[in-house]
């Protein structure tokens, strides 16, 4: 409490305001031209707000955790393996895919911009060419035409000539459905025990017990059995590397 309320007092100061150092660290000036500090503050803690939504909105992390989900679903076992575990493996996968092309952002934008060969707007756009490019590799041409028309914006050349608010929206629709049909796919074997277990409680007359009680054992023994969780992670960082 006390470190807290030192720093509120240090920012109110006028001597801490005047002075752009410490504040030019994160990008923030004093100059006459510029927004005031507070409101500088409050524009970048919102941006670091939104900056894990969208963080997981264009990177692998969409698709992996919808596939994670539709697995736990299809398996019946509720909250096991439990919500953290989930993320957790989903975001250790999203930093193994996207580590080769943060290295590439890191190295044409920010290495440049520190060495005070390119300008702030100048690395911007060089580093995202690494991501545009990463995002129009899994973006469907469909998803592209629906967005390009909803902004009513001519159709590029090629893709790498894509805005990335065109790419981006068209990038989390295709991760949608991609997630969606591998979901799908990964239901149909747990379907068929669901299917088989309740054909055969119903013959022999046991309807006080719910079948799904009785195929969840069924369901977890195949999955151990066929190693699930190596196919699946398997197939998963499969599809982005093709």
């Amino acid at each position: 409490m006390k470190a807290r309320t030192l720093a509120v007092c240090l920012l109110a100061t006028p001597a801490f305001g005047a002075t752009s150092e410490p504040l030019s660290l994160f990008g923030i000036s004093a100059g006459k031209n510029t927004l005031s500090v507070p409101m500088q503050v409050v524009i970048l803690l919102t941006l670091m707000t939104l900056l894990p939504a969208a963080v997981m909105s264009i990177t692998p992390f969409l698709r992996i955790t919808v596939v994670l989900h539709f697995l736990r679903q299809a398996l019946g076992t509720q909250t096991t393996p439990s919500n953290q575990v989930l993320l957790g493996l989903a975001l250790f996968l999203t930093i193994l895919i996207m580590q080769p092309v943060a290295a590439e952002m890191y190295h044409r934008g920010w290495e440049p911009m520190e060495n005070g060969k390119l300008t702030t707007e100048q690395a911007m756009t060089e580093a995202a060419q690494p991501l545009r490019q990463f995002l129009a590799r899994f973006a469907r041409e469909k998803d592209i035409r629906l967005f390009l028309e909803l902004a009513h914006a001519p159709a590029p050349r090629s893709r790498a000539d894509l805005d990335l608010k065109i790419l981006i929206p068209a990038y989390i629709l295709s991760e949608l459905k991609t997630g969606f049909q591998i979901g799908a796919v990964l239901f149909l074997p747990f379907l068929v025990i669901d299917l088989v277990v309740a054909s055969v409680t119903l013959s022999v007359g046991m309807v006080q017990l719910p079948p799904v009680m009785i195929s969840a054992p069924f369901k977890i023994l195949l999955f151990v059995l066929v190693d699930g969780w190596n196919l699946v992670v398997g197939s998963l960082m499969r599809s982005f590397y093709q």
